[in-house]
């Protein structure tokens, strides 16, 4: 039985090779600040997007789409806020979400643009 840190990672990575397919630079993962992590931060044209990864076994109860919480999510704010102090951008922000079903066969990578808005 894989582990969580186990899933998480393999999702990650799934997450993101199929960014790079789609074009997308990758410029941190597992970006920390104290306690808070973003798990991918790429660029495409001049847009900076804020990649969560959310990565559940294929046939689970819930989606993964499903766990990106308001909770989560305000966490990701702040540390997208602490990023962009130590790396400042110019162009486009987006939060994304890349939703890894995780099943014998490989990994299904759903890709979810503007999945999240802050107010900020």
């Amino acid at each position: 039985m894989e582990g969580t840190i186990s899933k998480g990672s393999r999702g990650e990575k799934a997450a993101e090779a199929y960014l790079r397919k789609a074009g997308f630079s990758i410029l941190a993962r597992n970006w920390r600040s104290g306690r808070y992590e973003l798990d991918l931060v790429a660029t495409r044209g001049d847009t900076l997007h804020f990649v969560e990864v959310k990565s559940r076994k294929a046939g689970s109860l819930t989606t993964p789409e499903e766990a990106l919480t308001q909770e989560k999510f305000d966490a990701l704010c702040i540390a997208a806020q602490a990023y962009l102090e130590a790396n400042p951008w110019d162009g486009e922000l987006q939060f994304d979400l890349a939703a890894v079903e995780i099943g014998a066969a490989g990994c299904r990578v759903r890709y979810i643009p503007n999945a999240m808005s802050p107010r900020w």
